[in-house]
């Protein structure tokens, strides 16, 4: 190895190095802020009450669980949707150029800003279905952005079951749906709930979409609350921070919200453990 390169690697282990320290000082350096600032304004009145504007109260209640409605029900939309298309994807589709289509197309769709999703789900379901603005109208919204990750992650966990698998289980004498059943599903749930869980995150701190379908009122809404507007977390976070100047209020959902990410963010990583120690058994 001649001086040049040495150098030259030397000069870019260096490179490397720095931009590591600096990814890493920064990003702690926003967790320890956020959390020093949101954590002391966290109380059991501001996680338990709604906000009322003639006694001065502020509380996240509605909020909370407006997120937990936005967050259940784009799921049980999207994860059916997601790993049916997958599955007719992977395992029924025969022709490769309309699946390199629409392959390209999610991964395009994956990579669109929120906020055209938002005008998109305005125009398609307020205006064209003449919904109003309402937390379905948002989960709606919610799970055509979600839609691509979830069928693209589960589509590349299916591709990581061995042919064998399947072409052993025909040799048995077991249907393509009863391959796919008991065989293949099984083989790549994890590829399913590391992509629900991913779309949960995306779920949780997704705003600008939901400011233009579901709206940002605080109130507790009944059994059919699907049906009138509600804020989420996010939504509420922008809302106190740049509408009321409410920068306690603020820094403690965000304070929230990051718990929240690092939460999901460890289950998806423990679950991908678990079900690669349950491969190897």
């Amino acid at each position: 190895m001649n001086r040049k390169r040495k150098t030259f690697i030397f000069t870019m282990r260096i490179l490397i190095g720095i931009a590591v320290t600096l990814t890493c000082l920064l990003t702690l350096f926003l967790i320890v802020y956020v959390l020093q600032k949101g954590i002391p304004n966290i109380t059991w009145e501001l996680l338990s009450t709604s906000p009322s504007y003639l006694n001065g109260t502020i509380g996240i209640l509605p909020d909370l669980r407006n997120t937990l409605v936005i967050i259940v029900t784009t799921l049980l939309i999207v994860l059916p949707f997601g790993t049916g298309a997958a599955i007719y994807l992977t395992e029924y589709a025969h022709n490769k150029r309309i699946v390199g289509a629409i392959e390209y197309a999610a991964e395009t769709l994956s990579g669109i800003p929120s906020i055209i999703y938002g005008l998109v789900g305005m125009l398609i379901f307020q205006q064209f279905f003449g919904m109003k603005t309402s937390l379905l109208c948002g989960a709606l919204t919610l799970v055509i952005m979600n839609l691509p990750t979830v069928m693209r992650t589960t589509q590349e966990s299916l591709k990581t079951v061995p042919q064998s698998y399947r072409e052993g289980a025909f040799g048995l004498g077991a249907g393509k749906w009863r391959v796919i059943r008991t065989v293949v599903l099984p083989g790549c749930v994890d590829g399913v709930i590391t992509g629900c869980i991913l779309s949960v995150g995306r779920i949780i701190g997704e705003s600008a979409a939901l400011l233009f379908t579901a709206g940002f009122a605080h109130s507790l809404n009944g059994v059919l609350g699907l049906m009138n507007s509600g804020c989420t977390l996010t939504v509420a976070l922008y809302v106190y921070a740049k509408e009321q100047g409410e920068f306690g209020v603020a820094f403690a959902i965000a304070a929230i919200l990051m718990v929240l990410t690092v939460c999901i963010n460890l289950s998806a990583t423990l679950v991908n453990k678990f079900f690669e120690k349950r491969r190897s058994i």
